[in-house]
């Protein structure tokens, strides 16, 4: 374990790091953060016993560092700073083998099988033994930061110190070394400590963060306790976004610009929509925060161009991704700027309102196919069948993350009242239809103008989806089932 007791140092007269506190257990990796000038190069050197420390202690399993003697300590501790000096022309090879020298009696005077095999495994782990025999200042700077990260692994230390192991590296090169690195805290229980200046990064790989500021500890604990946008913002001085991380339970932060988003020229407006046989289209001048369950593109994200395509009844393809790619790509669109859905009713049938507000106005546009309704409380009881209402909410204004989802809330309650009133049973239960097995909806925003932080049934916002998407539904079934007598 390294324990670090109110760690203070600096150059000269100069204090950079002041009354720094923490331990890192072995098997662990600490990451440390903060903006540049924030002390977190300094601290390293104090750790690292390069720069003598003003006050405070750095203990190695109990015993202060001052205690052990510098081949003792190398042994222990290995360090791979952000700098390196180029000026030799030693091969990969031997300034992986440097890592070595802690563990010689003499200048490489008893190289062993052991120290061979360290060099051996080093050299695989970061995938340079092609560049064995090569001048290291022959290699790019990526490539000459793996070497030295080489190196470090090669001293067999069970603590590590890495400033910005990544500086240099591609995207690829820094998931494979940080993939590593995190292997070997793992399996040959290393505790590691890593400078990064890339927050995201920090955050997937290490089990605890150390924000500094100005040489203090501004916070410290699991990455989600660290990475929170207003200590961020506070110690960056940049405004950030926080989400999650699609597949780890790890936060990510987006930089958010200084510069405004240029305005649209347009509103969203319900007589710009497109109708014809093929499809009900809108194209927006500017892309719309949008999040939707649709065929392409569902979830978040920004998009020009929404897409509801009709499709015949017996429509069964097996990659209906592909396929609808391929539908969207043939007509001039591009797939990763639109969201696509499909109905099987004809899409002339869509009814599309617009209804104006204090804040805008909110368009919204339904296509509904009911005769294969479903009581969503009974579906586990019975197979089911194609059906699809599909449900558009576009709003002239800014939404909230919070707001998008009571959104979608307040129009699944509106659709299925609309479903209770006129009557729609599952055919197969006899019980009041819910919806569709595939329904599907749509909530997008101009996000500019007014801020809507809400959309529940209390706001006007929620007011007018749950009013709005009623009506249309109504009149959208009506349509359906006059087509079906005729």
């Amino acid at each position: 374990m390294l324990k670090i007791t109110e760690l203070t140092g600096g150059y000269g007269d100069k204090t950079i790091v002041k009354g720094v506190s923490f331990e890192v257990p072995k098997g662990k990796m600490l990451g440390i953060l903060g903006p540049n000038g924030s002390g977190k190069s300094t601290m390293m050197k104090l750790i690292s016993g390069v720069l003598p420390a003003k006050s405070g202690m750095v203990e190695i399993e109990g015993r202060a560092i001052s205690e052990f003697g510098a081949k003792e300590l190398a042994k222990k501790m290995a360090v791979l700073p952000q700098l390196h000096a180029h000026a030799f022309a030693h091969t990969v090879r031997e300034t992986v083998s440097l890592g070595r020298y802690p563990h010689q009696s003499g200048w490489f005077a008893s190289w062993s099988h052991e120290d061979e095999a360290a060099v051996a495994e080093a050299l695989r782990l970061m995938d340079i033994q092609q560049y064995e025999h090569t001048p290291i200042d022959q290699l790019s700077g990526g490539e000459q930061q793996r070497v030295f990260v080489a190196q470090a692994l090669a001293q067999n230390a069970k603590i590590l110190l890495l400033d910005e192991p990544t500086n240099h590296l591609d995207i690829n090169h820094q998931r494979e070394l940080l993939d590593t690195i995190k292997r070997q805290a793992i399996e040959k229980d290393l505790t590691i400590i890593s400078i990064f200046h890339d927050i995201n990064l920090a955050s997937m790989y290490c089990d605890q963060l150390l924000l500094l500021d100005k040489g203090h500890v501004m916070r410290i604990g699991e990455p989600h306790e660290v990475v929170r946008e207003q200590d961020i913002e506070r110690v960056y001085q940049a405004r950030v976004s926080n989400h999650p991380h699609p597949e780890l339970p790890k936060p990510q932060i987006t930089l958010l610009p200084g510069v405004e988003r240029p305005r649209s020229a347009s509103a969203i407006r319900a007589e710009d929509f497109s109708i014809s046989a093929e499809m009900v289209l809108y194209e927006s001048d500017v892309p719309l925060k949008t999040v939707s369950s649709a065929v392409i593109n569902a979830g978040a994200g920004w998009y020009r161009t929404f897409i509801n395509r009709h499709v015949d009844m017996d429509y069964n393809i097996d990659d209906s991704l592909s396929e609808m790619t391929r539908f969207i790509e043939e007509r001039g669109f591009k797939p990763t700027d639109t969201v696509g859905m499909m109905t099987a009713i004809k899409t002339e049938h869509v009814i599309i309102k617009e209804f104006p507000s204090s804040f805008g106005s909110v368009v919204i546009a339904v296509t509904a196919g009911v005769g294969n309704a479903v009581d969503v409380s009974k579906a586990i009881e019975r197979p089911l069948g194609v059906g699809t209402i599909n449900t558009w909410i576009l709003v002239n204004g800014a939404l909230s993350d919070e707001a998008f989802i009571q959104a979608m809330i307040t129009a699944t309650e509106a659709k299925t009242k609309a479903l209770h009133q006129e009557g729609v049973k599952d055919p197969l239960t006899g019980t009041i239809a819910t919806g569709t097995s595939t329904d599907s909806c749509l909530v997008a925003a101009t996000q500019q103008g007014a801020i809507l932080p809400y959309a529940g049934p209390i706001t006007e916002l929620g007011g007018l989806i749950g009013s709005g998407v009623y009506q249309c539904t109504i009149e959208a079934i009506a349509l359906y089932r006059k087509a079906k007598m005729q």
